[in-house]
């Protein structure tokens, strides 16, 4: 008489291809339609890679694992699609904690792949063992390890699933080497994920969307506010439709940027720290406002008891704990952002009046822009470099960011026209981003162009990545804004503690135009006021990628700016 697992094996081969357990992730990634990983090979993934040596799946090769999550995740924001990365264990998976940490806040769909030690050596300190399951459990929507090659494709198919679906998210699986050597069966199973465990609520309440629209018919003085949610379910044509259709003044948050193009004429600017003077008042002075996928982080909503003070607030996420969380919230509403725009628009229209709200805040636009020092010849502004570099590209470009005050300059000077067009950390905040996440979003467009502006203290920490440029053909067209500091950190210190620049300035710099030749790139310097706008022109011109060194201004600051637990509409400066 057979044993159950005896003819569990027949059933197998009856109904699937028995492979190495390695075979089975790669063929489950092409199931998925994965075009390319990014990745770094090691001792506990060298079946992975010996697979991947037939490139069915081409692997991107990057010069450190936090630069291959950082490239997955500019991949992801760019495309849309979910990143998958490949590490080795040990200090291979610790190095990629950074990135996974980083998806985490910003709702990034990645499946990274960590190596692990052999299953017997799991808990006794083999070498280059890491705890991966203990160490990602608070940074992941969830991680797995497998530790039979038969549970292998399943355990893909539900990764991609929890990475794609509701709040999306970085999920990691954690793969002992022994593992991908073992025979197991691949099923090239097509069924439907179901997980009882599982089941995020994409559908917006019906009565609670009739409150919205009836709150939205007695409003003096509504405004919409627009996050990265608005673009994670691909809701920016219905967005603006519900804009436009009802004259609403709308800010979005720094990953919203986009939802709304940059002319629309009810588009107030970013909110919050560094938001524009119109945003902020809007945020302020509404009587009703309509939060569609933003979570009210701290650079939004600086001072919470204090925001939006006389609004009713509707809130629509799709994840549930966001709502409440941090800003008192009259109308929650769980679901997907555009599927509640959707509702909202197939309600009949509703018949508004705040004509002199939506004059006051079209006027605040108008009257107090965002400025800076725009007679000041004697050295570079950066925002000038920005809104340069945004006319030379129509504002078409995707732009990655790292992060400083590159990246707010950015944010508040560069023409944001379509959703996904910003490619930046948010949430964590992590310095080193602007370089892999550029290099990301162009592989994932490799016909768009593609623009990152950086600083000269987060250039220092991923400019290895500069390798992959010349080897894969990439066009990315790097802005280093190089102000010879860490420029936000500078400019905290001079705001708030007396001027005392501690470790923030850099008293000694390597020459970036020559380390960039080292690796093949193209590299220039742009110094003299007189001729920035023709040197930045004349460098767009060049097919390749290129860096493009400015030296601006070492005692500028971005503003305006709300201090650290100030509310709104106690902004300093900009205008």
């Amino acid at each position: 008489m057979e044993s159950i697992q005896e003819c569990n094996e027949l059933t197998h081969t009856k109904t699937g291809r028995v492979m190495s357990g390695a075979q089975i992730v790669i063929e489950t990634l092409k199931k998925h339609e994965v075009d390319l990983v990014f990745g770094y090979p090691g001792g506990s993934v060298l079946p992975l890679y010996d697979v991947l040596y037939d490139k069915e799946i081409p692997n991107i090769l990057t010069r450190h694992e936090q630069g291959a999550v950082h490239a997955a995740e500019g991949y992801a924001k760019a495309s849309g699609k979910p990143g998958v990365v490949i590490v080795t264990s040990g200090p291979g998976a610790t190095n990629a904690i950074t990135g996974i940490a980083d998806a985490m806040a910003d709702s990034v769909p990645l499946i990274v792949f960590t190596g692990q030690v052999t299953t017997p050596g799991i808990g006794k300190d083999a070498f280059q063992e890491a705890d991966v399951l203990g160490i990602t459990l608070p940074i992941t929507k969830h991680n797995y390890q497998v530790r039979d090659a038969d549970e292998i494709e399943g355990t893909i198919d539900e990764a991609f699933h929890l990475a794609t679906t509701g709040r999306k998210g970085p999920v990691v699986i954690d793969l002992p080497k022994d593992v991908t050597v073992m025979e197991g069966v691949y099923q090239k199973s097509s069924e439907v994920i179901h997980l009882v465990s599982y089941q995020p609520n994409t559908n917006p309440s019906d009565p609670q969307i009739a409150r919205v629209m009836k709150q939205l018919q007695k409003s003096k003085k509504p405004v919409v506010l627009a996050g990265a949610g608005v673009t994670a379910s691909n809701a920016s044509k219905e967005l603006r439709e519900f804009v436009n259709r009802y004259h609403l003044p709308t800010v979005t948050t720094l990953l919203g940027l986009g939802t709304v193009p940059a002319d629309s004429l009810y588009f107030m600017g970013m909110g919050g720290m560094h938001g524009s003077y119109a945003a902020n008042m809007a945020l302020s002075e509404c009587d009703f406002l309509i939060n569609i996928g933003s979570r009210f982080d701290d650079r939004l909503a600086t001072c919470p008891e204090h925001f939006a003070e006389e609004a009713v607030i509707a809130h629509i996420d799709i994840d549930p704990a966001e709502i409440g969380k941090i800003i008192r919230t009259d109308l929650p509403i769980v679901g997907d952002a555009r599927n509640a725009l959707c509702k909202m628009l197939d309600f009949e229209e509703a018949d508004t009046d705040h004509f002199e709200w939506e004059e006051r805040c079209i006027a605040r636009k108008k009257e107090y822009p965002l400025d800076y020092d725009r007679k000041n010849r004697e050295e570079i502004k950066p925002q000038r470099v920005i809104e340069k570099v945004g006319e030379i590209t129509k504002g078409q470009a995707l732009v990655a960011t790292d992060v400083g005050q590159n990246q707010m300059w950015a944010a508040q000077y560069y023409p944001f026209y379509y959703p996904n067009q910003i490619i930046t950390s948010g949430g964590l905040g992590t310095m080193g981003y602007g370089i892999p996440a550029g290099i990301g979003a162009q592989f994932a467009y490799p016909d768009r162009d593609v623009v990152a502006f950086i600083g000269d203290g987060g250039f220092q920490m991923t400019n290895q990545e500069f390798a992959i440029l010349h080897e894969n053909h990439l066009n990315v067209k790097f802005i280093l804004i190089n102000n010879r500091s860490l420029g936000m950190v500078r400019q905290w210190q001079e705001s708030f503690y007396n001027e005392r620049r501690s470790a923030s300035v850099f008293t000694s710099q390597p020459d970036f135009v020559k380390l960039s030749e080292a690796y093949g790139i193209k590299a220039i310097r742009i110094s003299d006021p007189d001729t920035v706008e023709e040197e930045l022109e004349k460098a767009f011109t060049y097919e390749g990628p290129m860096l493009i060194e400015v030296m601006t201004s070492s005692t500028e600051q971005v503003m305006p700016m709300v201090p650290a637990g100030m509310p709104n509409n106690q902004m300093i400066g900009g205008w």
